[in-house]
């Protein structure tokens, strides 16, 4: 983020950067702290990206064009409605960006070294975005600037670490009961 600029009030977060870089359990971790909505970017995507990228095959960015319409459509939606919120998404382009861009969306770039996320791409389950796919997506990712409300993030840490500079760095407040995992004992 520049200097000059602050936080929204009732912020959506754009947890963004390429496959691996910890998207989906850092923003986990931010929504069950401040107790807010949580969107997995990758599940808005339609059925033929999902093929295509199981197969290996990067995306277009026409075959970008209907997912990033659904995960504009899901932050407008709590912007308009004054509802924080956070989604995953790679936004890779500076375009991108700016189809999911708006006064309360702020995009925190989870970047990290190619080896270190090739690393987590290799030992990764469950989840159709092969390997292979991680150079396509060096290769397209154009970083924030500084005129984007971006705030950017070394992914090289421990999860909890990163969520917890996010939430100093933004001025965000955690939810008292969220604060700390609770934890019943087995009956």
């Amino acid at each position: 983020m520049t200097a000059t600029s602050s936080p929204p009030r009732h912020p959506v977060l754009v947890i963004m950067g390429v496959s691996g870089a910890g998207k989906t359990t850092v923003a986990g971790i931010l929504a069950a702290q401040l107790g807010w909505d949580n969107a997995e970017g990758d599940d808005l995507h339609p059925l033929a990206n999902v093929v295509k990228m199981s197969a290996g095959v990067p995306l277009t960015d026409q075959d970008r064009r209907p997912w990033l319409d659904q995960v504009a459509a899901w932050i407008r939606s709590h912007a308009e409605a004054g509802v924080p919120g956070i989604i995953t998404c790679s936004a890779l382009k500076r375009s991108y960006r700016d189809q999911l861009a708006g006064d309360n969306v702020v995009f925190v770039h989870l970047s990290g070294s190619a080896d270190l996320i090739g690393r987590r791409l290799t030992e990764r389950t469950n989840h159709y975005m092969p390997a292979t796919l991680l150079a396509s997506q060096i290769a397209v990712l154009e970083p924030p600037q500084t005129d984007e409300n971006t705030l950017s993030v070394l992914a090289e840490r421990p999860p909890a670490e990163i969520a917890a500079e996010i939430i100093r760095r933004l001025e965000l407040t955690p939810e008292p009961d969220h604060q700390k995992p609770s934890y019943s004992s087995p009956a």
